[in-house]
Order: structure tokens, then C-alpha cells, then sequence
């Protein structure tokens, strides 16, 4: 890892520094990781209460919650395996969001659940989906920037989101 991301710490440094010198941008970093973590939850259970009076407790929500959980079980399954250190607990580095626990950094839990949500509600909405889709690339770079993955950590959570979150349309 270190030999592929040898400037991992020195790029991070750069980056991370240009951010804490703007208020602005360190507040909108930190705001935007904690209206995700709120605002998706929200979504999703509009979609599961949406869904029901417009069909009733029926297949459709059955779906959605079945696919959604057993996603994330599995992801967190994996990611417990796996159970990759986060950047700050192999660099020298200081994240700029809160600290998460250690290890389980790969693949990025909330960047696979904002993922799945979104392919939930691209199956119900297109156009809300496209840019719930959109959002959840924002916290991926957001969850980068802040110091608690590695690129790739948030590639493969959304990545595995979206393969996922296909199955909503084969049923």
C-alpha cells in the first residue's frame, strides 16, 4: 500500500491544509459528511413510507428493505474481514473529520449506503435517484478529503452500491 500512495501523506497534508486555511470550506466539508448521515436515513424511509401508501405493505417495500439490508450486512461483513487501516492510522496525518473507529476502512459503509438508498430511489424516481447518485460522490470525495478513507475505500463502497443496488431493478 505505502509504496503505491508514497505521497499519500504529503498530498493529504497539502490538501488538508489548503482546506483548514478557509473556514468556509472546512465547515462546508464537516457539514456536508453530517447532512448526508441525516438527510439519507430521511430519504430512505420517505421512499419505504411513500411506497406503502402508494402500495401498501406489498412486495415493493418488502424490496426494498430486504436488498438494502442484506447489502449492508454483507458489506459490513466484508469490510470486518477485510478490515483495512484507515489512513490516519498509517500516515501522519490529522483528519479533518471526526475520528471513526479503527480499521474497517475498506470499502466506506456510508459511501455504500448513500449508494444503495440512491439506487432505491433511482428504481422508484429517476430524477431524484440521478441526484442522490450525484450527492453520494460528494461524500465519497468529502469522506477523502476529511481524512477517514482512501480513494479507494469510497470507489468500491459505491461501486458495490451500485452493482447492488441493480438487483432493485431485476425484481
Amino acid at each position: 500500500m505505502r509504496k503505491y500512495m508514497k505521497n499519500y501523506q504529503e498530498w493529504y497534508n497539502h490538501i488538508a491544509g489548503k482546506i483548514e486555511n478557509k473556514p468556509f470550506l472546512l465547515r462546508l466539508l464537516r457539514t456536508f459528511n453530517r447532512f448526508m448521515t441525516v438527510v439519507m436515513p430521511i430519504v430512505y424511509l420517505t421512499l419505504l413510507v411513500t411506497t406503502y401508501f402508494q402500495e401498501g405493505f406489498g412486495k415493493q417495500v418488502l424490496i426494498y428493505v430486504f436488498i438494502s439490508a442484506t447489502g449492508f450486512v454483507i458489506l459490513s461483513l466484508l469490510r470486518k474481514k477485510i478490515n483495512a487501516p484507515r489512513p490516519y492510522e498509517e500516515w501522519d496525518i490529522k483528519p479533518l473529520l471526526d475520528r471513526d473507529s479503527p480499521g474497517q476502512s475498506m470499502p466506506s459503509r456510508h459511501v455504500f449506503s448513500a449508494s444503495i438508498i440512491s439506487m432505491a430511489c433511482l428504481h422508484a424516481s429517476l430524477s431524484v435517484g440521478v441526484i442522490l447518485l450525484i450527492l453520494s460522490v460528494f461524500l465519497g470525495l468529502v469522506r477523502v478529503l476529511g481524512g477517514v478513507h482512501y480513494p479507494k475505500d469510497v470507489l468500491v463502497g459505491y461501486i458495490c452500491g451500485l452493482v447492488w443496488g441493480v438487483i432493485f431493478f431485476l425484481f
